[in-house]
């Protein structure tokens, strides 16, 4: 069975066992699930939805 890792929507890294990740609903298409793992939402670092294109954060 091939497991889809978590990755960070920012960094790339995989987000299992890190304290802090989020996955929530693309806030501009709503179709696509984002991935921030702690560091990235704490630094604001900046990500881009595969699916509409919607830059976060602003």
């Amino acid at each position: 069975m091939d497991k889809k890792a978590n990755k960070c929507a920012s960094t790339g890294i995989e987000i299992t066992n890190d304290k802090g990740s989020v996955i929530f609903d693309c806030p501009g298409c709503g179709k696509h699930k984002v991935i921030r793992s702690y560091n990235a939402r704490q630094t604001s670092a900046q990500y881009v939805c595969s699916e509409c294109g919607f830059v976060g954060p602003n």
